[in-house]
């Protein structure tokens, strides 16, 4: 019985590692970077600065800048959701998951994890740099930032640290009805995340597109990497050598 629970664990491993679901990956994290640039050069070229103005402003009641639609219960939920894309929050949440995974002895996934959002929180501050886009300027903001607008931190941190999550938890449910549910409520609480930023009139629904693109981007390159140095590792392939045809085969055949 023992023995059938470990063969389920690893199957579970391995089955995103064949060769479909790397392809899917790869797929999403390609789209990913092309939907960033498209949006990136669009905002660069001011094509949506009409539309972004007529989205944030239709938030607001009326003529009101600094009241945003709904009662303010809705308001507070807002702030709530906001929160869990902070840096406060990943930390909290990253350190206790990085924590459980030393325990547990799976110290590449803590790694994964921690290279993840360092390399993503690197990406998102420099892209804030680049652009240097000013946060919304015509309504109130109801929240407090610290930094420039393009693109969306936390549209970008959320997506990426909820899909890394997901990720890993996938890797200890050998269950593709987990996988999927894993990913999907991954992006939906993202998706809050971002909307509630444009609410909050603290960014433009350009800068929260971006962000998500961004985000799916690089949480499909950290997991690639991850894949690839998995890989290289169970062949006894050096890093740096081409992994030979046959030990391929035999690999994606198991």
């Amino acid at each position: 019985m023992t023995e059938q629970r470990a063969n389920g664990r690893n199957r579970g491993w391995q089955r995103i590692d064949r060769p479909a679901g790397v392809g899917w990956i790869i797929t999403a994290t390609l789209t990913g970077y092309a939907a960033f640039i498209i949006v990136a050069f669009a905002v660069n070229a001011g094509w949506l600065a009409d539309i972004d103005r007529r989205l944030v402003l239709s938030l607001r009641e009326g003529s009101d800048v600094a009241d945003p639609i709904g009662p303010p219960w809705f308001e507070d939920t807002a702030s709530e959701i906001t929160a869990l894309g902070g840096y406060p929050t990943i930390i909290l949440i990253a350190g206790l998951v990085v924590g459980a995974l030393v325990l547990l002895r799976r110290s590449g996934a803590a790694l994964f994890l921690v290279a993840s959002l360092i390399g993503g929180t690197m990406l998102s501050s420099g892209l804030k740099q680049l652009f240097s886009r000013p946060r919304p300027d015509i309504v109130d903001h109801l929240d407090r930032t610290f930094t420039l607008s393009f693109p969306s931190g936390h549209a970008t941190m959320s997506m990426l640290y909820l899909l890394t999550l997901a990720a890993i938890a996938s890797r200890f449910v050998p269950s593709r009805a987990f996988r999927v549910y894993a990913i999907m409520a991954a992006v939906i609480v993202s998706i809050l995340i971002g909307t509630s930023r444009v609410y909050l009139g603290v960014h433009w629904p350009s800068d929260v597109i971006a962000g998500w693109a961004l985000g799916i981007g690089w949480a499909g390159t950290t997991w690639l990497v991850a894949h690839a140095i998995t890989q290289r590792l169970r062949s006894g392939t050096p890093l740096g050598q081409s992994t030979p045809r046959g030990s391929q085969a035999r690999e994606d055949a198991s």
